[in-house]
């Protein structure tokens, strides 16, 4: 049995890559120059100043159609909360991100599953999907979590469309856009996002800080149409009267030193170190392995022949000393014999080893069910 424990499992980059200085360094000059804000209560939408830096920077928008949030799950909980309803219909890709099931799961809605092809979600499932009113749809464009694929750009401007005709939100989960390999396997220029394009005003983007610069700084925040971004921040007033300041501040800081853009560079370099890592060693120990090789991200989505159990394999993994997660987490249905591996968190070299004890504990399980 291994003694230590190989993780594919918690898309979260290694210490090793955590910007530790940069940080620091950012929160010493945020309590010199902007402590008595940061060490305040705020409003709702949280840091002016970095609500109009990202507005600015990323998106061309007024600073009064971003808001801030404590990370992006809590940014999709408040979207999900305040505007979905009991028996509401919400398209949802599959797979999807588990934990954004698990909240629409919540909310009473009825979930309507639409597949992903290897440029994103199938649009043609997408339009057969609208044969009823659709309240929202969740889309993840960027490095799909699970999936690794990335949503084209001519279905993004086919579902902008749609949102139009049909008047449906479509809710933008895009935390990562920026952590892209550029120049590598499976990359390109990343097209625009669905709210660049959206002149009708029925995109909400999504995004977050956990990935740029570390997920204990829990920075996320909603972009749209500033009326809606406006009840939105008056509901989060209500509910936890601002998100965290002093956490907005540094990362305002990071902003604005280019500090934030040194470490997307450095991150980018080490995650497609990984990413390599991760897709030669499963075409050469598991070549029966389907995926997408993603263009950036945290994950790989491997689909295996039907013979595998993926949830059956789970304990033999804790044996063989790895983990990862099984497809079923992700689906409404099905995912017996899927998985999701993140390669953020295991340094390249040990990447192929992780890999070996993976797919003894796969093969174990396949070579003891019934034929």
């Amino acid at each position: 049995m291994a003694t230590d424990t190989i993780s594919f499992a918690r898309g979260a980059p290694s210490a090793d890559i955590l910007p530790v200085e940069a940080v620091r360094e950012a929160s010493a000059k945020s309590l010199a120059d902007d402590w008595e804000r940061a060490l305040s209560y705020g409003t709702g939408i949280g840091h002016p100043d970095l609500c109009a830096w990202v507005a600015r920077e990323f998106h061309g928008l007024e600073a009064e159609q971003v808001m801030f949030t404590n990370g992006s799950m809590e940014a999709a909980a408040l979207l999900f909360r305040y505007m979905i309803e009991p028996g509401d219909r919400v398209i949802v890709e599959q797979p999807s991100y588990d934990r954004t099931l698990l909240l629409l799961g919540r909310t009473g809605a009825e979930i309507v599953g639409v597949p992903l092809e290897d440029d994103g979600l199938d649009v043609a499932a997408f339009e057969a999907a609208l044969d009823g009113p659709v309240k929202l749809a969740h889309v993840i464009p960027n490095f799909h979590n699970p999936a690794g694929c990335t949503l084209s750009a001519a279905k993004r401007e086919r579902l902008v469309e749609l949102a139009a005709e049909r008047d449906f939100w479509i809710f933008e989960d895009d935390p990562y856009r920026l952590v892209s390999f550029d120049g590598s396997e499976g990359s390109g220029a990343l097209p625009s996002t669905m709210l660049d394009t959206d002149n009708s005003g029925h995109v909400i983007h999504s995004s977050s800080f956990s990935k740029t610069v570390s997920p204990g700084v829990r920075v996320g925040y909603l972009a749209g149409p500033g009326e809606q971004i406006k009840t939105l921040a008056k509901r989060a007033s209500e509910h936890y009267i601002s998100p965290n300041m002093l956490a907005e501040s540094m990362v305002l800081e990071l902003c604005r030193s280019g500090a934030l853009a040194r470490n997307i560079e450095f991150v980018n370099g080490a995650l497609a170190e990984r990413r390599d890592a991760l897709v030669a060693a499963l075409r050469d120990q598991l070549p029966e392995a389907e995926f997408v090789v993603p263009g950036g991200g945290y994950f790989l989505w491997v689909d295996l022949p039907d013979d595998y159990d993926t949830v059956a394999a789970l304990d033999a993994a804790k044996g063989e000393g790895v983990a990862f997660v099984a497809g079923p987490d992700f689906l409404l249905d099905g995912g017996r014999s899927s998985l999701r591996l993140s390669f953020a968190s295991v340094p390249a070299d040990r990447v192929a080893e992780g890999v070996s004890r993976l797919v003894r504990a796969l093969q174990s399980v396949r070579a003891s069910s019934p034929a």
